[in-house]
């Protein structure tokens, strides 16, 4: 299975938790999303508290490699998965 198939997979198992995880572990599966997806942060800093933290989780993983964030994404999820899942 291919980085970006694994990546797909990983994405839909998130979706489909049963249960949510802390909203620590929300931001840090989402920074490294965005990271994956859309590279370095490309958008000026909110001024709303949800707006400002994801934005900040997101500009913290800035420089890091696509290919590297995916992986990291799939860790994270499959960490999440034994409890969330």
């Amino acid at each position: 299975m291919s980085l970006d198939e694994k990546f797909k997979s990983a994405c839909e198992k998130m979706r489909a938790f049963s249960k949510r995880p802390p909203d620590s572990d929300i931001l840090e599966v989402y920074s490294f999303y965005k990271q994956a997806t859309l590279g370095d942060i490309n958008i000026p800093k909110p001024s709303d508290i949800q707006g400002r933290a994801k934005w900040e989780a997101w500009n913290g993983k800035k420089g890091l490699a696509a290919d590297l964030a995916k992986q990291k994404y799939i860790e994270k999820v499959q960490g999440l998965s034994g409890t969330y899942a």
